[in-house]
């Protein structure tokens, strides 16, 4: 059986001409239809004329070239002016004449190049139209004849809204791929920004230290192993991340969750950094981004306690509410977080941007007592 729901897809994919054709045979074949005879445009108002062989040529004309509207539409116009012409100065008042707004409107709407001479010459066919058929004892008069035109103008206006209104949604779609991708970049960016600094941070300061544990082989050989680790789930980190570049990859990227933020608390152990870890309550089911805007909130605050206050006490505490994620760290110590050796000021200020998109608060600074605290309210169920 045919599933009528691919017939629209299966339909656009052929050719225009082919998709533009039936209307243009619809149209000859109801022209020579008895009961629609002397039913069709009659412009001048000349007494009716019988069909007879140069019908077909005429319906022919003006009928035919509509298969080719889109493809063509200035050869499409002129063969089309040229049968309607016939059309009149023969009487025969066909319904096929109807094929003349069809071929303006089309022109309006798909011609490119050319289009004022295209109008100016249309405009002195149909004049030179007018006189003949005055001559030829037309009762149409200047006002009707002015009428007409006017109508032939509305049409053509009609598929100039149309081109106008494509292009206008051309462009919008246009701006909104820009937007995306640059919000793409932004984001590639800053989960690059995350996952090299963390890991890279954390192999610094271990391979600083192992310089001082040459004379205890056993904390040498355990520092260096956490240095490989370390290096490996960096690896790991960017392979993921290498994945949202890649159009061929069939599942979805890889995100960090907030259960996982046990073995970040580890691995910034490793380093050097004693840290306390708290979670209150459980997650909800459904978080949306704010499972990895909690995560990310955690490694940057610990990268930069690594970096700027290495050694000095570090307490996280993650809390889990009905409607919102709350995530406090507070690190000890003198050291400055404005910067120090390869910080580049965009990790915080990327933290702050991320939690204000899922409607949430963030704020980073010193207390009073000269602790760094870096506070994050996150809603639950937002939208990754």
């Amino acid at each position: 059986m045919i599933d009528l729901r691919t017939v629209p897809g299966s339909w656009r994919r052929w050719p225009v001409t082919v998709r533009d054709l039936p209307v243009a045979l619809l149209l000859a074949l109801a022209s020579v239809v008895p009961a629609l005879r002397d039913h069709g445009t009659q412009l001048g108002d000349l007494p009716g004329r019988p069909f007879d062989a140069l019908t077909v040529l005429v319906i022919a004309l003006e009928c035919l070239p509509l298969a080719v509207r889109r493809r063509w539409p200035a050869l499409c116009l002129a063969l089309v002016s040229v049968g309607f012409a016939l059309d009149q100065l023969r009487a025969y008042h066909t319904v096929a004449g109807s094929a003349l707004a069809i071929a303006l409107m089309s022109a309006g709407a798909h011609l490119q190049r050319r289009r004022r001479t295209t109008m100016v010459l249309g405009s002195a066919a149909y004049v030179a139209l007018a006189v003949a058929l005055d001559r030829q004892g037309a009762t149409e008069g200047v006002a009707g004849f002015a009428t007409f035109y006017l109508l032939l103008i509305l049409a053509w206006g009609v598929g100039a809204w149309l081109r106008q209104t494509r292009a206008v949604e051309a462009e919008r779609r246009r701006h909104v791929a820009l937007t995306a991708r640059a919000a793409e970049r932004t984001r590639i960016a800053s989960e690059l920004h995350d996952i090299v600094t963390h890991h890279v941070t954390a192999m610094v300061v271990q391979a600083e230290a192992a310089r001082y544990l040459t004379a205890a082989p056993e904390r040498l050989d355990t520092t260096l192993t956490a240095i490989t680790e370390t290096g490996r789930r960096a690896i790991t980190d960017l392979r993921h991340l290498l994945d949202l570049l890649n159009p061929d990859h069939s599942t979805d990227p890889r995100t960090p969750a907030v259960g996982e933020l046990h073995a970040l608390v580890a691995q910034t152990r490793q380093a050097g950094q004693p840290v306390e870890f708290t979670e209150d309550g459980s997650p909800a089911e459904t978080t949306g981004g704010a499972e990895v805007a909690a995560y990310r909130v955690v490694q940057e605050a610990l990268t930069n306690a690594l970096k700027y206050a290495h050694g000095s006490r570090t307490t996280v505490h993650l809390h889990h509410g009905e409607r919102e994620t709350t995530v406090q760290v507070s690190t000890e110590g003198s050291g400055s977080y404005s910067g120090g050796p390869g910080g580049s000021g965009r990790g915080l200020a990327g933290l702050r941007e991320r939690v204000g998109v899922l409607g949430g608060e963030f704020s980073a600074g010193r207390h009073a007592d000269g602790s760094f605290v870096v506070h994050a309210r996150i809603p639950t169920g937002s939208p990754s």
